[in-house]
C-alpha cells in the first residue's frame, strides 16, 4: 500500500520525489495468531529524490518525526 500510494503521488503530480510513512494497526497480529494487542506496523517509501539525496530524504524524516 505504502508503495502504491508514492507511485500515484509521483504519477500524478510530476514531482521529483516523494516521501510516504503510513502508521497503523496490525489487526491480523491483534486477533489471530500471537494476538499481540496494540500492534502497529510502519512502513516508509521514498522514490526520486527522497531516495537518492540523503540530505532531502533526512530533513523529510525529521520533518515527520515531531
Amino acid at each position: 500500500l505504502t508503495k502504491q500510494i508514492a507511485d500515484v503521488v509521483m504519477d500524478i503530480t510530476g514531482a521529483a520525489g516523494v516521501g510516504v510513512i503510513i502508521e497503523a494497526k496490525h489487526l491480523c497480529m491483534m486477533m489471530r495468531g500471537v494476538e499481540k494487542q496494540n500492534s502497529v506496523m510502519i512502513t516508509s517509501m521514498m522514490r526520486g529524490t527522497f531516495r537518492t539525496n540523503p540530505r532531502t530524504r533526512d530533513e523529510f524524516l525529521q520533518l515527520v518525526s515531531n
